[in-house]
């Protein structure tokens, strides 16, 4: 994303789109929340009303510009809550289907591997790696598809609930959403905000159901799209850092992503404190 400064005003002009994203959904949906209430930058339409732009052979959609200051875990829990309910209440039909990013396990043989591998190059993460093997196979019995489908964002780290330099939050990069469950999502959004403090993460989700967000968390289950992104995002870190064309600029990003899997870990005990939490 880069800013444009132009007579009229900044923007945010992007271009790193994959196929599907061109579809123009993410940008309806986005368009929809924004009439609905949520706080997000404004998409602009180009002259004949498309979504984007070729410009140079490549695809081009140009966004409001808005300030927004670092990720913040530690936000107002309310505030939180009520914007992912805001999300969750936009009236809106999308067709793009689950993904088994946020559905599938990445697998036992699989974690194997990357323990293997990461062993064999002598990877710093390495032993930090192998002694979670256990629990995150563990994790991945909970999975279970949806049961509830509706369009979500798909994408809702603190890293895209952004504070606005204005006051309030902000929810940016849309480009992932398709149908999911939104008991899954905020259940999701209550691990991320939660930051370790059951009151937090209990605040998160009484505002989010006060507010109208249609999602329920109740079982190990409904943790299932974090259980899953969280597992496909430490393995691709993995494999990442392990392929002998990545620069050691990208190994040291990487090694970032996992250093906060370590560090902040997704686990059967903080479910269950989780769990404890919304339902108080």
């Amino acid at each position: 994303m880069q800013e444009l400064v132009t007579s009229r005003g900044a923007f945010a002009v992007k271009t790193s789109f994959h196929p599907p994203d061109l579809d123009g959904e993410d940008a309806e949906f986005q368009a929809a929340a924004c009439a609905a209430g949520v706080s997000a930058p404004a998409v602009l339409r180009t002259t004949d009303g498309a979504w984007h732009a070729e410009i140079g052979g490549s695809p081009v959609r140009v966004y409001e510009w808005v300030d927004l200051l670092p990720p913040d875990k530690a936000f107002d829990p309310v505030a939180v809550g009520r914007i992912v309910a805001a999300i969750h209440c936009t009236p809106f039909s999308g067709v793009r289907p689950e993904d088994p990013w946020y559905t599938e396990p990445v697998g036992g043989p699989a974690w194997d591997a990357v323990v293997d591998d990461l062993a064999a190059a002598d990877a710093p993460f390495a032993p930090d790696l192998a002694a979670m093997r256990a629990e995150l196979v563990a994790l991945e019995v909970f999975l279970r598809r949806s049961a509830t489908l509706r369009t979500c964002h798909r994408d809702l780290w603190a890293e895209n609930i952004r504070p606005a330099a204005s006051g309030g939050l902000c929810v940016i990069d849309w480009e992932n959403c398709g149908l999911a469950d939104p008991g899954h999502e905020v259940a999701g959004v209550v691990f991320e905000f939660g930051h370790g403090d059951p009151d937090r993460a209990g605040a998160v989700y009484e505002e989010y159901r006060r507010a109208g967000g249609p999602g329920t968390v109740r079982t190990r289950s409904d943790f299932s799209m974090t259980i899953a992104q969280l597992g496909h995002i430490t393995e691709m870190a993995c494999r990442i850092w392990l392929d002998p064309g990545t620069t050691e600029d990208e190994r040291r990003r990487q090694e970032w992503r996992i250093a906060e899997a370590v560090e902040q870990p997704l686990t059967i005990d903080l479910i269950d404190a989780l769990l404890d939490a919304v339902a108080s």
